[in-house]
């Protein structure tokens, strides 16, 4: 028998080093590398694997594959991130922030499922079944019949599914708490996560059960354990939001069976995780008076138009003092260019002024359509010159001070008049039916209407 050899496992990435070493040479991670016991591979006993094994059958692209059933959580927001409802078979992994809601939201939804008929089966490596059954008591659903259980062993786990009819569902809370009797090492090592989720997954596949993984982050949010992770599942999602606003979103990052463009809208209540099917509602300011500073921009999440609220505010400064810039919700070095595109192409300076931009309710905008909302919002914090409550504001800046046209302008626009805008500022040549437009082809444009020249 080949003699074991000890390797260095890097908790970080997951990389093999065949000595111990203070930072990782892959991912340059200090104190990762953990020993492990390392069994002969299949390579090492037998190198010709050319022969000896069964034969496969090839088919081609051309045969007929019926579309998968999906089992529907009665969690609208839910299904509609996750492409329509769980597909039996399928392997999910839920990652988000501590106390952001992960467990709440899956015991909600485990309750829908078994609510409906189907078998769900909720494991808990974090809690005792007693504060898993609180948990439902808080939340009103200690009459759901879904059956619970706190244990850590993945064979212990398959065992008891393996001696009964299958459940439709099957949540795992978390994958880092896992263990594998097979391999060394303690739960929540790169190994054990890697030889746990696979078992599961396997047990998914041959089965029918709808697996969904609950997965820690580290402190710069990323997905703890081993990268792999995230390949070895059919779809990634994430739970957005801080934790002391109320909305939370439910993003999908990966998936292989539907899109990663839409979003579910969650807020955070004292009978747990509500709906929140007008998302607008949450992050729009309704005031009887025209606030300056202040613009509305109609973002995008997949299909579905979201209205947030844009803030700025400019303080003037004694003169040598050095101005701060600051933004949340947005873009630093985006803050800085329009800032530069206003001063050079529109004369608007802000050298004396502090600058601070928030976009209201703690969204955070990443599309560039919002560069015209956000130049409107200056201006209109720096002139004092309240921006019209009934108008909304769309459109991409270029550095030559062209206002270019944003991506679905029609659907952005038609949310807007359907929540009682009347007037829309866009870029050239934009066509809308229902509802005012004023269009510039420049940012100069914008500026003197914001300033009424």
């Amino acid at each position: 028998m080949a003699k074991l050899k000890a390797r260095y496992v890097c908790q970080a990435c997951g990389s093999v080093q065949p000595r111990w070493q203070g930072q990782c040479p892959d991912c340059a991670e200090w104190n990762t590398l953990v020993q492990e016991s390392a069994a002969p591979t299949v390579f090492s006993q037998k190198h010709d694997l050319q022969s000896g094994g069964r034969a496969i059958e090839l088919v081609g692209l051309d045969a007929e594959v019926a579309l998968p059933v999906r089992i529907s959580t009665g969690i609208a927001e839910f299904d509609r991130a996750v492409g329509g409802g769980l597909v039996p078979g399928s392997a999910m992994l839920l990652a988000g922030d501590p106390g952001i809601g992960k467990s709440t939201l899956l015991l909600q939804v485990a309750a829908a499922v078994a609510a409906a008929g189907k078998g769900a089966v909720y494991v808990s490596g974090e809690e005792a079944v007693d504060q898993v059954r609180l948990r439902a008591l808080r939340l009103g659903l200690g009459a759901a019949p879904v059956r619970l259980a706190s244990v850590t062993s993945v064979r212990d786990i398959l065992t008891t599914l393996q001696a009964e009819s299958p459940p439709a569902l099957l949540v795992i809370d978390s994958v880092q708490t896992m263990h594998s009797d097979l391999i060394e090492g303690a739960p929540g090592t790169v190994s054990q996560v890697r030889a746990s989720t696979q078992e599961l997954i396997r047990f998914a596949k041959e089965r029918g059960t709808a697996l969904i993984l609950v997965g820690h982050v580290t402190k710069d949010g990323s997905i703890a354990g081993p990268r792999v992770l995230e390949h070895m599942v059919d779809a990634v999602l994430g739970f957005e939001g801080e934790r002391s606003h109320q909305y939370r979103i439910l993003r999908a990052v990966k998936n292989r069976f539907g899109g990663t463009d839409e979003i579910g809208v969650f807020a955070m209540e004292g009978a747990g995780l509500a709906e929140v099917p007008n998302p607008s509602a949450l992050f729009l300011t309704r005031r009887d008076d025209p606030v300056s500073g202040t613009a509305i921009f109609p973002a995008l999440e997949g299909t579905r138009p979201v209205l947030v609220e844009i803030q700025a505010l400019t303080v003037r400064l004694a003169s040598g003092a050095t101005p701060r810039r600051s933004a949340v919700g947005w873009d630093s070095s985006r803050l800085a260019m329009l800032l530069a595109v206003l001063e050079a192409r529109c004369g608007v300076s802000f050298a004396t002024a502090e600058v601070y931009l928030n976009v209201a309710g703690g969204y955070k905008l990443q599309d560039p359509a919002a560069d015209l909302a956000v130049a409107a919002a200056l201006v209109s914090a720096l002139s004092e010159r309240p921006v019209p409550a009934e108008a909304v504001v769309l459109g991409e800046v270029a550095l030559s001070g062209e206002v270019r046209p944003a991506a679905h302008t029609a659907l952005r626009l038609k949310e807007a008049a359907k929540l009682g805008f009347e007037q829309a500022w866009v870029p050239g040549g934009v066509e809308a039916s229902g509802i005012q437009v004023a269009r510039f082809g420049q940012l100069r444009g914008l500026v003197e209407k914001v300033m009424g020249r």
